[in-house]
């Protein structure tokens, strides 16, 4: 009995620490931090993100801490990245697309796990979202779960295990889905976000394209167009 607990404990997901803003909800809107940056980086676009009261925003704080030369010292990560090994020779950019990390499914089942908790207080479904390295986590969590959302939003994100996700992307049957990467992203391919919304869209998903003009950023005209997005899918929350 003793050996089951232990077992049952070791395969709970990690409670994952929070930062929170604006009312009690729901709404709510949760995104994930990018690999080396914190949650405590979202909070300025608690200024800038049209978020209706009593809305909420949450802040996932992923686990594991980065250190030089992968990141900076006291950075956080969702899992290990090493994205100058995920080059092939003679490439420009990491080919994640054929891979599939070993802590990608614990990031997931986490953050799968803080989204049932919000479903009960404040209720109801939440907007998941990410950028970058926290974009594939959200991306795992809407196409490997069954995760309730109201609506994804990937930002300068990548394709992980992309011949499984392409499989859940039937799954998820008019889910709105809103995705930004820059042109002149120099981390993370541009190519792979075009592909994945052009077969997201081909899947039956409402996807809304917002390629732009720059680097591996959340610019200005990006933060527009995501609060046009919200202010569509509202009706749903």
């Amino acid at each position: 009995m003793l050996l089951a607990i232990l077992l049952a404990s070791c395969s709970r997901p990690p409670t994952l620490d929070l930062l929170t803003a604006g009312g009690e909800g729901p709404p709510t809107l949760v995104l994930l931090h990018g690999f080396g940056s914190s949650a405590d980086e979202w909070m300025p676009f608690t200024k800038t993100i049209q978020w209706p009261l009593p809305g909420r925003f949450v802040f996932p704080q992923a686990p594991g801490l980065t250190e030089p030369p992968a990141g900076p010292v006291g950075g956080r990560a969702w899992w290990p990245l090493n994205l100058r090994a995920s080059i092939a020779p003679g490439g420009t950019w990491p080919d994640l697309s054929g891979t599939r990390p070993e802590g990608l499914k614990p990031a997931a089942d986490a953050v799968a796990a803080l989204l049932e908790q919000l479903s009960n207080s404040p209720g109801g479904p939440a907007v998941l979202g990410g950028f970058s390295q926290g974009a594939m986590v959200a991306s795992e969590v809407a196409f490997r779960s069954e995760a309730r959302l109201s609506a994804l939003v990937l930002l300068s994100g990548t394709p992980v295990d992309e011949e499984t996700w392409r499989r859940g992307y039937r799954n998820r049957p008019a889910l709105p889905i809103f995705i930004a990467h820059g042109r002149n992203d120099p981390v993370l391919p541009f190519t792979g976000s075009e592909r994945m919304q052009a077969e997201l869209a081909a899947a039956g998903n409402r996807v809304t394209w917002v390629p732009f003009e720059g680097g591996h950023e959340i610019p200005v005209e990006v933060v527009g167009a995501l609060n046009r997005f919200l202010r569509t899918v509202r009706p749903s929350f």
